[in-house]
């Protein structure tokens, strides 16, 4: 009898959990079966461990993992030359005496499945019946040894019987957890509030009622499971979790990841997703930019520089980024898992509106967060090549011109204007009209203010050379 039953979850944001499930049974002295149906479907059965809390001299004899589920296939397979009776779509019956199976992944209850049985009628004539024309099968019984439910079969041995604590943990594909963030973005463009929300997704085939919920950040590494049908173990003991707080969900640090429990029992069930809050700020400050990129990406140099002397030129849209610190200071003050950020800002009637959305990476507490929101509509950016000459061989000259316009009414805006200099890795600027970072051995950044309604021109003049 199973009785005083606690589940304890894990879930990793890799699809993967962990379950511990303790709970008391009434155990025989000597040798006892067990079986245990309340798993999931996608249960790793290799990683699953059986442990007696109070009695170590209660052991695991051997370790059985049933699958065998009640099913149109299986039941074929265990009435194979019994008799059974067949109902056709046009009312039509034959009894007879099965011959055959369909193949393992042909389901004869499916209409769409494609497949067929062969039956031997009393006349002993043989029929072949397309399992897509068959409206029901019926069954003279259950047979044995069928399951509804994947199974864990134990044989164990007691030293002595009555009620015994026992815990079994393991493995199970189907559980899985995101971040979500909302930002309401203040109408000055230079803080937000925040709110975090763990989501959680259950399809693993199992409902867990008031489970105790833990939930790790970080790619943790694994390697794809087998899946034996039988399995020999000796008892083992799940270490302990750690001790309980009374802050909704608690965040700490567990090896090289970040762990976080939800600080109340959570019921998750199968098929079903379900949120809970784990991080909220306010006013936490914010930088928004503007960026205007249509350089080409970076790549190795070849052997040899190839030069187009003819570069069309590149219109495209200013994109608009939101950068903000995750360190304490800024009020926010926490590590955030990967996850999707949507961004909101309220209109004049203090409705909120999508302004942006977009994915982040773990990101620990004092890294720089940068989310690229969008097209300004009323920014509008054009590069063209003005000029290119090779003075010698090993020597190439070309000229830019970026000029960057804003259609606003009243706002003077900085646009950013980072260039790759993808021509070869030894260059140098030798005019330019604005101010330029050098960002790394390759791309330099221009920032430019652009007044309301007018435009800015920004140029510049780049030489390569390299060995003759």
């Amino acid at each position: 009898m199973l009785a005083e039953k606690h589940i304890s979850l894990t879930i990793y944001n890799q699809g993967t959990a962990l379950v511990r499930d303790r709970r008391v049974i009434e155990l025989a002295a000597g040798h006892t079966a067990l079986d245990f149906s309340d798993v999931t479907a996608q249960i790793d059965p290799t990683s699953v461990t059986f442990a007696a809390v109070d009695a170590p001299d209660t052991v695991v004899l051997e370790q059985n993992f049933l699958f065998d589920l009640v099913g149109g296939s299986a039941l074929l397979r265990r009435y194979l030359e019994q008799t059974l009776e067949v109902t056709l779509d046009d009312g039509t019956r034959c009894a007879g005496q099965l011959l055959n199976t369909p193949a393992e992944n042909i389901n004869p209850f499916n209409r769409n499945a494609a497949g067929e049985i062969i039956l031997r009628l009393s006349d002993s004539q043989i029929a072949s019946i397309a399992t897509d024309k068959i409206r029901d099968i019926r069954f003279p019984a259950l047979p044995g040894g069928l399951i509804t439910r994947p199974t864990l079969r134990w044989l164990l041995h007691s030293a002595r019987a009555g009620a015994q604590p026992v815990e079994i943990t393991y493995l199970t594909g189907g559980l899985n957890w995101t971040a979500d963030y909302n930002l309401l973005l203040a109408t000055d463009n230079h803080r937000f509030d925040l709110t975090g929300w763990v989501t959680l997704t259950n399809t693993s085939g199992a409902t867990f009622a008031d489970a105790q919920v833990k939930l790790v950040a970080g790619d943790v590494k694994r390697i794809p499971p087998p899946q034996p049908k039988m399995r020999r173990m000796a008892a083992a003991e799940m270490p302990e979790w750690f001790a309980a707080s009374p802050a909704p969900v608690e965040q700490r640090e567990i090896f090289e990841y970040q762990l976080y429990e939800i600080k109340r029992p959570v019921t998750v069930a199968h098929n079903e997703t379900k949120q809970v809050e784990f991080v909220a700020a306010r006013g936490v400050p914010a930088e928004t930019r503007y960026v205007f990129s249509v350089t080409p990406p970076f790549t190795a140099y070849g052997s040899q520089p190839h030069f187009d002397r003819h570069l069309a030129a590149d219109d495209g849209a200013v994109q608009v980024w939101l950068d903000f610190s995750t360190g304490g200071d800024t009020g926010l003050d926490a590590d955030l898992p990967a996850g999707r950020i949507r961004v909101y800002q309220l209109d004049t009637d203090d409705s909120a509106v999508l302004i942006g959305e977009n994915t982040i990476r773990h990101t620990p507490k004092g890294e720089t967060v940068k989310l690229e929101l969008g097209q300004a509509f009323d920014l509008v950016g054009e590069r063209v090549q003005t000029r290119f000459h090779q003075p010698r061989k090993n020597v190439v000259e070309e000229s830019y011109r970026i000029t960057l316009r804003n259609r606003k009414d009243s706002q003077t805006v900085q646009i950013r204007v980072p260039e790759r200099l993808f021509r070869w890795s030894n260059w140098q600027i030798t005019e330019a009209s604005h101010p330029y970072t050098r960002e790394s051995s390759a791309v330099i950044e221009f920032r430019a203010d652009v007044p309301p309604g007018g435009e800015t021109a920004v140029t510049y003049t780049v030489r390569y050379e390299w060995a003759g």
